[in-house]
């Protein structure tokens, strides 16, 4: 089974530019939110009613996409990936009324029943920022968001608290507040843990 690398962090942070950039310095196979493409997402900007439908659309193309990565040649990179979208939006949009606790409870059981069939990364970047900087680059992009700035804070307490459950050697944090759209920074550092678990030549 091939390896895995999973990006994570609130909305905003810059994931899907990491992985861009990351996919530049090194050979990976890639997958992406895919936000224009998800059916559901903009009848969920408009009416909550959708929550559930968009949800488990996301679960479900989750897991298509970890399988794809795992019987590649190459290493896998996800912008974002199932754990961000249970523990950080699942949780959020329950949280906001966006999924009742019925709802709620069927997105947690797909998504432990997965768990345990699907391996976790073997390497997770968890991406922090500022909120002033999250709000900026909010609102610098031409997408949907369903989160918004506002939602930071509890994004990160629900992000954190799965967080604490991963073993220390396979987690990347980074505060990325000061960097640019580069990421020269947390690219080499990137890279080197990367190696050094020999996720990479």
């Amino acid at each position: 089974m091939g390896k895995l690398i999973e990006v994570v962090g609130p909305s905003g942070v810059g994931k899907t530019t990491l992985v861009n950039t990351l996919s530049r310095k090194a050979r990976f196979a890639t997958a992406y939110e895919g936000h224009a493409e998800r059916p559901f997402q903009k009848l969920f900007k408009k009416d909550q009613r959708y929550g559930l439908a968009n949800q488990m659309d996301y679960l479900l193309l989750r897991v298509e996409q970890e399988k794809e990565l795992r019987v590649s040649s190459l290493i896998g990179l996800m912008d974002g990936g199932l754990d961000l979208d249970y523990h950080g939006f699942t949780r959020l949009f329950h949280a906001r009324g966006g999924l009742s606790d019925s709802e709620f409870d069927l997105c947690r059981r797909f998504y432990e029943l997965t768990r345990q069939l699907l391996p976790l990364p073997d390497l997770i970047i968890h991406l922090t920022a500022s909120e002033e900087i999250i709000r900026q680059r909010l609102a610098s992009r031409q997408r949907i968001n369903i989160a918004s700035a506002e939602d930071t804070a509890l994004f990160n307490r629900f992000l954190d608290e799965w967080l604490a459950t991963i073993p220390t050697e396979r987690l990347l944090r980074l505060d990325v507040s000061a960097e640019d759209m580069e990421f020269k920074s947390s690219i080499a550092l990137i890279l080197e843990k990367a190696r050094v678990f020999r996720l990479l030549p």
